[in-house]
């Protein structure tokens, strides 16, 4: 499947010091998803508030990074594998998400894969393995920077695109319709406004939320 908005979009020079605008911008406390607040940005909040009681159950961590969230699921009573392709905990798994992953069929209850998606070559093929190693009615919880964001709306109408804003490694800038494409039914989130009182919206997520969260029940 190929998807316009899904191809990864050369970040010409001339963006360089819109980039470094951006990075003093997110000292400002917003929470707009950003790398800086990645512990306590709403958009995992919300996700993580959807993870159901772990005990004699197994998830997979995709993308564990230093495993602080490997840690929490683990307090849920999960049995966690945790895998990233330059895995910064102990005990995570070299694995690389653009490839195969390395599980049999039908493996987890649970996959977490929150801030990996964007930076993958081929989502489509990444969601379809994290569905082959999904039990039947096993649950993907997913966050990824939304596009459709009224911020990335208001530059790309001014002739910037979401490459220049969001983060270099970022390959893919997705939105609400886009996940529809790639998974299909699942049940979306996302959070507004972006200080002080951070409330879970469904409805205008699709353009207020910076964080687009993915509730996925695998059907098999």
């Amino acid at each position: 499947m190929e998807l316009a908005s899904l191809r990864g979009l050369p970040v010409q020079p001339s963006y360089s010091t819109l980039r470094k605008v951006v990075r003093q911008l997110k000292k400002v406390p917003f929470d707009l998803g950003q790398f800086e607040v990645r512990y306590r940005t709403k958009g995992k909040l919300i996700a993580f508030d959807m993870v159901p009681d772990g005990h004699g159950r197994k998830a997979l961590d995709l993308g564990c990074r230093d495993g602080y969230w490997s840690e929490k699921l683990k307090r849920k009573g999960y049995a966690v594998t945790s895998v990233d392709l330059d895995p910064q905990y102990p005990a995570g798994l070299r694995v690389n998400a653009d490839e195969e992953l390395p599980f049999p069929d039908s493996e987890f209850d649970l996959v977490w894969c929150s801030e990996v998606i964007e930076h993958l070559k081929n989502p489509a093929y990444t969601l379809g393995e994290i569905k082959r190693t999904l039990k039947p009615e096993g649950i993907l919880l997913m966050t990824t920077p939304n596009r459709g964001l009224w911020i990335y709306q208001f530059f790309e109408r001014l002739g910037v695109p979401a490459a220049a804003l969001q983060s270099e490694d970022h390959v893919q800038f997705l939105d609400y319709k886009d996940m529809k494409s790639l998974l299909g039914r699942y049940e979306a989130y996302g959070f507004f406004p972006y200080i002080f009182w951070k409330s879970t919206i469904r409805k205008y997520a699709d353009s207020l939320s910076p964080t687009i969260v993915v509730n996925y029940v695998n059907q098999k």
